[in-house]
């Protein structure tokens, strides 16, 4: 799954957009958490959906429960680079 990059990693990367991981930063851009800033906790292949922190529903009996959203309405500010692999990626794209 992928998301948009922000401007600056647009053109800091030479690439549009790119792929999901748990632990990448994320702004989400539309619906009711529209500016809210935080990390990936989970990505759901099968469903194309992602979750964010401090993005969250509440239950009628008072409890937190963890809001589903779709990648095309985050744009990724920062990106999760611990994986050699990953970085290398992004090496390669920006020559």
């Amino acid at each position: 799954m992928h998301a948009p990059l922000s401007r600056a990693l647009r053109e800091e990367l030479k690439k549009r957009n790119a792929q999901l991981r748990k632990g990448d930063t994320v702004k989400v851009v539309r619906g009711d958490h529209a500016g809210t800033e935080g990390a990936v906790e989970d990505v759901d292949i099968k469903r194309c959906t992602i979750k964010v922190a401090g993005v969250s529903n509440y239950r009628a009996d008072g409890t937190e429960v963890p809001r589903t959203i779709h990648p095309s309405n985050v744009v990724i500010v920062k990106l999760e680079l611990e994986d050699a692999e990953r970085e290398k990626i992004f090496e390669r794209r920006s020559e």
